[in-house]
Parts: structure tokens; sequence; C-alpha cells
């Protein structure tokens, strides 16, 4: 069963990317308005990143997601 969940996440992953790569293709096409796109990607990007770093470095979040019972 776990073989099938991690097909499917890599399917899943493989689809995103493939969709980012057009949006970012169609945005480079069309080249003056597109930056605007460009900047708003990169902001939702970077806030993402931060986001997650910031939950795997987090020892209380790890605590009370192993400890405490739904």
């Amino acid at each position: 069963m776990n073989s099938l969940k991690n097909i499917g996440y890599a399917l899943l992953i493989i689809a995103v990317l493939i969709w980012f790569a057009a949006v970012l293709f169609g945005m480079i096409q069309v080249f003056p308005f597109g930056l605007l796109g460009l900047i708003i990607f990169l902001g939702f990007g970077l806030l993402f990143i931060k986001v997650l770093a910031e939950r795997l470095i987090n020892a209380e979040d790890d605590y009370y997601d192993k400890n405490v019972e739904k």
C-alpha cells in the first residue's frame, strides 16, 4: 500500500512541476505584463519555503504531533 501512495505522490509532484513550468513559460511569453505574475510566484514560493522550514525545525510542534491525543 505504501508503494501505491509513493507512486501517487510522485505523479502529483510531476504534474505540479509541469504545471509550474507551463505557467512560467506563459508568463515569459507575455513579457512586460508577465513580470507581475513572476514576482507574485516568487513571493508565494518564498513564503512557502519559510513556513515549511519553520515547521521542520520546530521541536514543540513535533512533540505535540507525536504525544497529544486527537
